[in-house]
Order: structure tokens, then C-alpha cells, then sequence
């Protein structure tokens, strides 16, 4: 534990107050590598609490219309986009993201799910059918389930955390959530807010913590009914064991492993600066950023040439820089296991292209205990290497060529994971041929990260288990039952 100082001390957000905790858990800024916050170190007594608050909110909030329910949905997105440049900095210094990935894509997209969701909650319409020989007719209704538990991650903090609270909220369910230990203040600024939108006390409950302890009591108890996360495969894995036991609904979005394939009619004017961005936003730490570049053999060493280039354009620097296009990664811990990935693939006998231990890393005098690493290209490197199937989540990619299509869906779809992939071709026939072979729950072409979120955004394999979006995660957050009339 830090020497006491001036840190920013937060406090779990139960009941519709904030209440400190016993115990606390140092957090760091990753741009100087020092502590600059105190996170609760909640246990099962926090949990305990927030669940207890939580599910005394739910008749009440259950019972209000979708009309009232959406009303305070967009009357908190209109709060928080009130204090977007206070949250944009937040997220930047908590997380290790610049400020403009925070200014214009995290904070923007905390609005407008709790505004999409606002809107997609008045829309939804249920089934109906007659039976008229047996003068009957049958309609399906639908009713949220309790008390939602929300576990999201550290790599887009308020981001994943609101695409959880708001459609859990506005099906009618109350929540507890968790949000990561490393990346917890946008969390606490919006607990803030919650009186002001008219949300009632007990609806939004945050319990801040490691998730061995927080999040273990919080998938465990009895009277939270689902369980929505976000985060890795290993800990998904720890989640189904636990809550097994009550039969708990699960919604798991995980790892991916996710294949670019460039084929040799692709635009490289569009496609190398938009691959660029797809590896490298965010430090890699994206679940949808691109780790594995497949490039037609007739056109790799012209694309390998311009992609390496493109790289070393992309600055990086101090998250608070509004010039930089990469910050700081997540953590020490996480800096390191990066870089022992590259170690290994060097190990193995492939090429460093750019980027760590290939060139310099000069940064401020302030930054130099921060958590940075340069954007790296791996070359030479073998479909089998660990670095080709395992998850890296940090600013490291191989490129590596093909030949044919049958060879290159076999390869792409090689991996556990099946989470997103990109094509790259103006070939139509060819672009649908291989969407639809690719083991993925997400498909771009000539393009990355443009989402509707009326459709279904989730992952097959090992990248996890359900859907999220307008419809799949009303029905996640809502239990259907059918109604019988005879007349």
C-alpha cells in the first residue's frame, strides 16, 4: 500500500449513497507508473449490501412503463454528455488511452447506449397466434428477470459498463455491478449523476473490487438471477463454475484471437491505414482489435513495405498529448507479459519488423516510469507460435502471407477463438464466400469497427457464449412467458 497522500479516494455507490469501505486497493496511473487513486476492496458484506438495495428497488422499478423507464435513460445520457471533457480526461488518465480516443470515442459511445436503449425499449413487440378451432389464442409476454450482475473490463471502462447498465435497466431490472479494480472513477463520476436523472436509489449499485473477491461473492449469490461480463476466457470459465450451481442466464463476451485477410485486390490506400488503426487503437487493448494479418503472397511484400511505414507514423505518447495515437498499456503486470510475447516469437526465430526491442522508446521525463511500449510488427512467425494463438491484448501484430482461400479460411479459422475478423478484397462473391466460412461473430469488409447496434455482437467459440444489442440483449434481460385464452 502507497504512502498516504493526496489520492482520489472512492467509495462504493449502494441504496442511492455512497458508503467507504474497510479496505482499499492501490491504483496507478499508467502514464507515470504511479499510485494515484484508492479503489474499494470490497468483499461479500459490500455485495451483500447491494444486492439487499437492489432488490428492494425492483418492484417499484419493474412496475414503472418503458415510456418512464426510457425518460431517465436519456435524461442521464443528456447529464453525462453535459460533463463529456470531465469524464474524456478521467477515462484518459485511469485507463492509459489518449484523450482523443476518450473525447471521441468512449465518452460518446457512454451517451449514446444509454440513448440507443432508451429508444430500442419502446419498439420491441411480442408474438401472438390463434388457435381458432379450439377457440384459442395464445400471446407471449415479457417481464425483466431481478437483479442483474454486470462485471465489465478495464480496456473501455464506461463504455462496456453503460452498454451493460442501460439495457439491463431499461428491460426493468435493477443491478449491481463491478467494474474492474484497475480502471474504476468514470464508474464513481457516474454515480454522481444518477439522483439528478430521476434514477431511484437501489437501481444502480456499484461495488468496486478484485474480482477473486467482489466479483466471486457477486456471481455466487443467490438472488442475482444473471450474470452479463465482459473479459477474459479464463476467468468466463470460473464464472460458469460458480454459478452452475443456481443455473444462473450467463452472457459471456470474451478473448478473440481476430484474422485481417487481405487479398490481392484490395486497396491498400484504404486498407493500410484503417489495419494501422484496427491494430493499434486503444494500445491493442481492444477485444475486436486485429492481431493476425493474412496477405496474398502477390502483393505481401508491397503491403508489409507500406504497413511498416504507416506504423512508425503512429506516435506514441503521453495519454494527455492530443497529438499522440497511442497511450499507455493497462498496467505493469500486463506491459510486461506483452513484451514477453515478442521475447518469445524472437525465441522462436521470427523477425521484429519495428517496435519493441527493435527501436527507441523516448518519452517525456515524466512518463519514463509509465507504462509504454511501441507498436510492433512480427514477420516469419508460424501458425503454431503462441504469439499466432493466443490472445496478446497490447499493440503486437504478424503479418504473414497466403496463397489461396481455402488455405487462408483454414488458417484464420484456426485458432479457439472466433470473435471478429476483417476481409479485404472488391471482390463481392468472394467477400460473401468467405464471410460466411469464417468461424466469427463479426465480419467486417474494407472497413473495422463500424456497429449497428440493433444487431447481434458477440463471439463463437471460445470468444463466448450469447449475444448483445437492440433485441438479443432485451430477451437476455427479460423472461418470456406464454399466455393461454380460451374464448
Amino acid at each position: 500500500m502507497a504512502d498516504q497522500k493526496n489520492f482520489l479516494v472512492l467509495e462504493n455507490f449502494i441504496a442511492g449513497k455512497f458508503v467507504p469501505c474497510t479496505d482499499y486497493i492501490d491504483s496507478y496511473d499508467p502514464s507515470t507508473g504511479e499510485v494515484y487513486c484508492r479503489v474499494p476492496d470490497s468483499s461479500s458484506q459490500e455485495i451483500n449490501a447491494a444486492v439487499t438495495a437492489a432488490k428492494g428497488a425492483f418492484p417499484s422499478w419493474s412496475s414503472k412503463s418503458p415510456q418512464e423507464r426510457s425518460q431517465i435513460l436519456n435524461k442521464l445520457a443528456d447529464l453525462l454528455e453535459s460533463h463529456l471533457e470531465e469524464f474524456a480526461q478521467a477515462e484518459s488518465k485511469d485507463q492509459g488511452k489518449t484523450i482523443t480516443f476518450a473525447r471521441t470515442v468512449d465518452i460518446p459511445r457512454s451517451v449514446y447506449n444509454f440513448r440507443f436503449f432508451a429508444s430500442s425499449i419502446l419498439h420491441h413487440t411480442t408474438e401472438c397466434t390463434q388457435m381458432d378451432l379450439l377457440g384459442c389464442m395464445h400471446y407471449t409476454v415479457r417481464t425483466p428477470v431481478g437483479v442483474a450482475g454486470l462485471i465489465s473490463p478495464w480496456n473501455l471502462p464506461l463504455y462496456l459498463l453503460t452498454w451493460k447498465i442501460a439495457p439491463a435497466i431499461a428491460a426493468g431490472n435493477t443491478v449491481v455491478a463491478k467494474p474492474s479494480e484497475l480502471t474504476s472513477v468514470t464508474a464513481w463520476m457516474m454515480c454522481k449523476l444518477l439522483a439528478e436523472a430521476g434514477v431511484p436509489a437501489g437501481v444502480i449499485n456499484i461495488v468496486f473490487g478484485r474480482g477473486q473477491q467482489a466479483g466471486e461473492a457477486l456471481v455466487a449469490h443467490a438472488d442475482v438471477p444473471l450474470i452479463s461480463f465482459t473479459g477474459s476466457t479464463v476467468t468466463a470459465q470460473r464464472i460458469i463454475e460458480r454459478s452452475a450451481v443456481q443455473c444462473k442466464r450467463l452472457s459471456l463476451e470474451l478473448g478473440g484471437k481476430n484474422p485481417a485477410i487481405i487479398f490481392d485486390d484490395a486497396d491498400l490506400l484504404e486498407c493500410i491505414p484503417c489495419t494501422v488503426r484496427s491494430s493499434f487503437a486503444n494500445q491493442g487493448e481492444i477485444c475486436l482489435s486485429t492481431s493476425r494479418i493474412y496477405v496474398q503472397r502477390t502483393i505481401y511484400d508491397d503491403f508489409l513495405k507500406k504497413f511498416v511505414e504507416a506504423t512508425k507514423k503512429w506516435k506514441l505518447g503521453a495519454p494527455s498529448d492530443p497529438t499522440a495515437s497511442m497511450g499507455a498499456l493497462i498496467s505493469k503486470e500486463h506491459m510486461e507479459k506483452v513484451k514477453k510475447y515478442v521475447k518469445k516469437a524472437q525465441a522462436e526465430g521470427a523477425t521484429i519488423v519495428c517496435g519493441e526491442g527493435k527501436d527507441p522508446l523516448d518519452m517525456p521525463h515524466k512518463n519514463r516510469n509509465g507504462y509504454f511500449m511501441l507498436p510492433t510488427i512480427i514477420t516469419g512467425i508460424k501458425d503454431q507460435s503462441c504469439c499466432m494463438q493466443e490472445e496478446i491484448f497490447g499493440p503486437v501484430i504478424c503479418v504473414v502471407p497466403f496463397d489461396t482461400e481455402d488455405e487462408v479460411v483454414e488458417r484464420a479459422n484456426g485458432v479457439k477463438y472466433g470473435l471478429a475478423a476483417t476481409i479485404w478484397s472488391k471482390d463481392v462473391g468472394r467477400v460473401h464466400r468467405v464471410a460466411k466460412r469464417l468461424q466469427s461473430g463479426l465480419v467486417w469488409t474494407n472497413c473495422w469497427l463500424i456497429r449497428e447496434l440493433n444487431l447481434p455482437f458477440g463471439g463463437m467459440k471460445a470468444s463466448g457464449l450469447g449475444r448483445e444489442g437492440a433485441k438479443d440483449s432485451y430477451e437476455f434481460f427479460t423472461e418470456v412467458k406464454t399466455v393461454t385464452i380460451k374464448h
